[in-house]
């Protein structure tokens, strides 16, 4: 994940920071600590007045890590190359050694030098081509722009990043850091981040939540909990299961209980799965290889986003033995580009390719361009260019607007394995991507960051498979897969029910599981996974059923579905942040007391 010197530095700082945080029930925050590896258990969103953990407040910058997620996969597939430790060029020559009082001086839209790693490169060609927008790159010129790159790059960025000749050289000495605003808010995260309660003491995934909720950065925060416009169908894809009902069945013989199925051919203990998520490293230094972990020992699938936050290479050697990878695809202008990720995908192990469709532009979500917005910089980036907006705004570079049906039959030809299409929301759409000979489909609004008011995905379900069993759609092999809202093994099992014996469901988690991995690492991310099972099999038990099987929708109640929302989920609705208006700028001039 990152070069020895890295993490090295990361090591050093983080066991000089143990002395000043502790953490009651998890254990001495340095003891997991090692060179070897910075990924443990818990958060690393702490602070230190020691200068090298500068790097800890690097999330008001978040909108670089899908920036460099999308810049990484474009050239790392078509660059070759170049050593970061390396203080040599290409013949062998040793590199040249750089003054910092030199090197402070390229701090210039058009002399743009950044070091990374007590390396300096030349980025000013590259400003104008970022992904992310030239301004985190310039608000970062003439100083060390580590603490923002290092602990959310995918190995081997830096490398396959730039030109060998834009390598200029070591530096003789330490850069200095970016100065920070103060965050009027970053005591009481710090002290609660203190005050964190025993994994033990975690009851349903809400608990996970309302911890990140409190404990991540502003900026993390705000990007992993953001919906489009008015969330409003982020709210509802919760809220929609809520409104239906169960119809169990007593005195029924429920001793022994079954909550394993088979997913595209893989055995499963359970029926949900690891949805795709970007940057997973927000929350986290082990990123989507922590996730990888704890998923992988509890015999739970991960699918794998194209934008994750650790590289695909990482996130497959993490993979546990035996266990099960997918592999999501955002469709790029480059088709060849595509081409050579779905190999790559195949060559690492993933087992099934799910191309993303509900996404040609990422979703207007206030809450991350609002929090990315309150970061301003002094420099003048001139009137043609975006500000900053929010990493959720910085993926619509990697993404082609232009995919259509026939980009779907194509990417079959490129693969042996199952191919399902990602974001449907209606019924015409699944007919289609069965026409096309898909796999399957995932019934899907991005967790409510796209369209705002698209339908909830339980409702598109309930819909959809009587009218596609009287057409006939629902082939042997053909599967239906579910993500957005589900917080509790009802949710679950409800979903599966819906499928009616006529089409295998399974259902897919990914705010859960990031707020699981942020609050613990990988035995947050076992522990949500085990509190779900045992959710689903008392539930089952209650329903009066053993194995999934038997589920149909004649056990559920579905007159209040259509109907609107009937009750509030305490717990969930807790956690919900609601939207602020924009807020006026401080005053320059003292505030006029009244008489």
């Amino acid at each position: 994940m990152f070069t020895q010197s890295n993490r090295n530095l990361v090591a050093l700082s983080i066991r000089k920071l143990s002395r000043k945080l502790a953490r009651p029930g998890i254990g001495n925050f340095s003891s997991r600590v090692s060179t070897r590896s910075i990924s443990s258990s818990k958060p690393y969103f702490s602070s230190s007045s020691d200068s090298n953990f500068h790097y800890t407040k690097w999330f008001v910058s978040s909108a670089i890590a899908t920036a460099a997620a999308g810049a990484y996969l474009t050239y790392n597939l078509r660059q070759e190359a170049i050593s970061n430790d390396s203080v040599s060029d290409a013949a062998g020559e040793p590199k040249r050694i750089i003054p910092v009082s030199e090197f402070i001086k390229h701090n210039k839209r058009e002399d743009c030098w950044v070091a990374i790693n007590g390396e300096v490169y030349d980025m000013t060609d590259f400003v104008p081509n970022h992904p992310g927008g030239q301004k985190v790159i310039l608000q970062n010129a003439g100083y060390d722009a580590t603490p923002i790159f290092a602990p959310i790059h995918p190995k081997g960025t830096i490398e396959k990043y730039l030109p060998e000749e834009k390598h200029l050289g070591r530096l003789d000495g330490k850069a200095p850091l970016k100065p920070k605003k103060a965050d009027p808010n970053e005591d009481r995260r710090l002290d609660l981040l203190e005050r964190m309660p025993p994994l033990s003491s975690i009851q349903n995934v809400h608990d996970f939540e309302f911890l990140a909720k409190n404990i991540l950065p502003a900026g993390a925060w705000a990007y992993y909990s953001c919906g489009g416009d008015d969330e409003i169908s982020m709210r509802e894809n919760h809220y929609a299961y809520q409104r239906i009902f169960f119809r169990p069945r007593v005195c029924e013989d429920v001793a022994d209980v079954d909550t394993s199925t088979t997913l595209l051919g893989t055995k499963a203990s359970v029926p949900f799965y690891v949805s795709a998520t970007a940057l997973a490293k927000l929350g986290n230094p082990g990123g989507e290889c922590s996730i990888a972990r704890g998923a992988g020992k509890e015999g739970v699938i991960q699918m794998i986003s194209t934008l994750s936050s650790n590289s695909l290479e990482e996130i497959a050697e993490a993979r546990q033995p035996g266990a099960t990878q997918w592999f999501q695809l955002y469709v790029n202008e480059d088709r060849n580009l595509a081409k050579e990720l779905i190999r790559k995908a195949e060559k690492l192990g993933m087992k099934a390719i799910f191309v993303t469709v509900d996404a040609p532009s990422l979703g207007h979500r206030e809450k991350d361009e609002r929090a990315k917005g309150s970061v301003d910089t002094n420099l003048d980036l001139g009137e043609e260019v975006e500000r900053e907006s929010g990493a959720s705004k910085a993926l619509s570079s990697f993404i082609d607007c232009k995919v259509n049906w026939s980009d779907i039959k194509k990417i079959k030809e490129y693969t042996k394995l199952p191919v399902l299409v990602k974001g449907v929301q209606r019924v015409e759409d699944i007919v289609k991507a069965a026409d096309c000979g898909c796999a399957g489909v995932v019934i899907s609004n991005h967790g409510g960051r796209q369209l705002d008011t698209a339908p909830p995905p339980v409702e598109v379900l309930a819909e959809a498979v009587p009218i596609l069993n009287r057409m006939e759609i629902l082939k042997p092999g053909f599967e239906i897969f579910i993500d957005g809202g589900v917080r509790r093994g009802t949710d679950i099992l409800k979903a599966i029910a819906l499928g009616d014996q006529k089409v295998n469901v399974g259902v897919g988690l990914g705010r859960p599981f990031l707020y699981a991995n942020a609050a613990y690492g990988e035995q947050g991310v076992r522990k949500a996974i085990r509190l779900l099972k045992d959710e689903m099999t008392i539930d089952m038990r209650l329903m009066g059923v053993t194995n999934l099987k038997q589920l149909n929708r004649n056990f559920l109640n579905l007159k209040k579905l259509y109907s609107g929302k009937e009750a509030i989920d305490s717990l969930y609705h807790s956690n919900y942040q609601k939207l602020v208006p924009v807020n006026f700028r401080e005053s320059k001039a003292p505030v006029r007391k009244p008489n």
